[in-house]
C-alpha cells in the first residue's frame, strides 16, 4: 500500500525510509536520509557539503535549521492519523559548535506532546561520538 491518502503518517514515513516514494526535493538540497522510523521518533543522517558554505567559509546555520525542521516535523508526521498533514509554526534553534563539512551527522527527532491541534517535537544533531552540534523544538500545527 503506497497511496499517501490512506496511509497514516507512521506509515508514509517508513515508506519513505524505505524508498518506496521518490526522495523529497529538499533532501536533495539538503542530503539527509531516514535511517530509524518509529512512532513519535525519527534519526537521519545529514551531510553538509561545499554547497552548504556560508559567507565566511564555514557551514551555513540553514543547513542545521533545514535538518532541524525536517527531522522534528517527520517526527511529528509520525503520529499522524490517515488524512491529516501538518505546518510548522514555531522552529527554535540553538546552535551549539559549527557544523563540519563532509562528516556524517546524526539528527533525531522525538515528539514530545501531541494535543488537539498542535504537536510539539525536539530534534538534535550530533556526531558519531555523540557531541551535540545544535538543538531545536517546534510546534506543528495539525492539518486535517
Amino acid at each position: 500500500m503506497t497511496d499517501p491518502r490512506i496511509m497514516t503518517g507512521l506509515e508514509i514515513m517508513q515508506a519513505f525510509a524505505e524508498g518506496l516514494f521518490p526522495t523529497p526535493g529538499i533532501a536533495k538540497t539538503i542530503p539527509m536520509q531516514p535511517t530509524e522510523v518509529e512512532e513519535g521518533r525519527v534519526v537521519f543522517i545529514a551531510t553538509a557539503d561545499a554547497s552548504h558554505t556560508n559567507p565566511l567559509g564555514g557551514v551555513h546555520g540553514g543547513f542545521a535549521a533545514t535538518v532541524l525542521d525536517s527531522v522534528t516535523g517527520c517526527a511529528s508526521h509520525t503520529v499522524l492519523q490517515a488524512g491529516e498533514g501538518y505546518g510548522t509554526t514555531d522552529l527554535n534553534i540553538k546552535m551549539c559548535r559549527p557544523i563540519p563539512f563532509e562528516t556524517k551527522m546524526i539528527a533525531e527527532g522525538k515528539v514530545i506532546n501531541v494535543g488537539r491541534s498542535l504537536i510539539i517535537s525536539e530534534g538534535t544533531i550530533r556526531d558519531e561520538s555523540g557531541k551535540l552540534y545544535a538543538h531545536a523544538t517546534a510546534t506543528n500545527m495539525i492539518i486535517r
